[in-house]
């Protein structure tokens, strides 16, 4: 594994090792001293060309802990917003010898072009409306850690489908690792392609629930509502926010999951989030430990 761009590329037995490599550096986290030497000498660049406070501080922990030395490179107010391209941000990066170059972009593909400027290893942080693999990862270990198994798992994926990079990966993260996965969405928030993608779909949460394992709920992208994909944002939460009645339908071990940011009261009610039966705090954490492992398992072998 040279890169992670898409969890697509991700055989059964890659995505395992990086859960395995996971649970065994969460190990580690317990620890009273987390720090490890294991990237110690080697350079992680996180370019972000988009905001996301919680991803670039989740990926700047995981190179950390690993002892890498870490350059933060935000694309707002640097050369790039001069018009500086792409490539020629990938040739500065190289001249600084980035082992590792973690970015997000607003345009779908932009990893998998930079891939072929850098000599070092690119992680895609979410690209566009294509891609983020590792919140695939953080996810898949989320379920693994809370109901044992994948195998087999029922996984309900919630809300805005069409905007949403999360769905994607995780469809095809889930899919190679033979969970069921379902997607429920009014018809305007699917994408044109979902028929060709590993999954059912439908458009009733009530008759899927009392299946599911997983329900994971999406957020409302608010800034796209005057694109009026459904009437209001109080109809969207009635047929498809997760309050306290629809939660009661899930069987007693079922978990309810969120990517985060959340908008409380819209697609999932506070109880809901706030409840034990709920992995979102958990999933912050496990953020760090699944970069880490992905960070290790790409750029920490001897043939650097």
């Amino acid at each position: 594994m040279k890169h992670l761009i898409s969890a697509g590329d991700l055989s059964r037995d890659e995505a395992l090792l990086i859960l395995d490599t996971a649970e065994e550096l969460a190990r580690v986290s317990g620890r009273s001293i987390k720090k490890l030497p294991t990237l110690r000498g080697r350079t992680v660049v996180n370019l972000f060309f988009e905001d996301s406070t919680r991803t670039r501080i989740s990926f700047e922990a995981a190179a950390k802990r690993l002892s890498a030395d870490v350059i933060n490179f935000s694309a707002k107010g640097s050369s790039v917003s001069k018009g500086e391209s792409l490539k020629d941000t990938a040739l500065t990066l190289e001249a600084m010898g980035a082992d590792a170059v973690v970015i997000r972009h607003g345009a779908s593909g932009a990893p998998h072009r930079l891939a072929n400027w850098v000599r070092g290893s690119v992680l895609n942080a979410g690209d566009g409306t294509h891609e983020h693999p590792t919140q695939a990862l953080l996810d898949a270990f989320s379920m693994r850690q809370r109901l044992g198994r994948l195998e087999g798992l029922k996984v309900a994926i919630v809300g805005d489908i069409l905007h949403s990079r999360v769905a994607r990966s995780n469809v095809l993260l889930l899919s190679t690792l033979g969970a069921e996965v379902t997607l429920v969405a009014p018809p305007t928030l699917l994408p044109v392609s979902v028929e060709r993608w590993p999954c059912q779909v439908s458009y009733d949460l009530d008759a899927v629930l009392p299946k599911a394992d997983v329900v994971m709920m999406l957020r409302v992208q608010l800034e796209r509502m005057n694109a009026a994909y459904f009437p209001s944002a109080r109809e969207y939460s009635r047929r498809y926010g997760l309050d306290r009645d629809r939660f009661a339908k899930l069987h007693d071990d079922a978990i309810v999951m969120h990517p985060g940011p959340m908008n409380r009261g819209m697609e999932i009610s506070a109880e809901v989030a706030d409840s034990p039966r709920s992995t979102i705090v958990e999933q912050v954490g496990n953020g760090v430990t699944v970069r880490m492992a992905a960070l290790y398992l790409l750029i920490g072998g001897e043939n650097q």
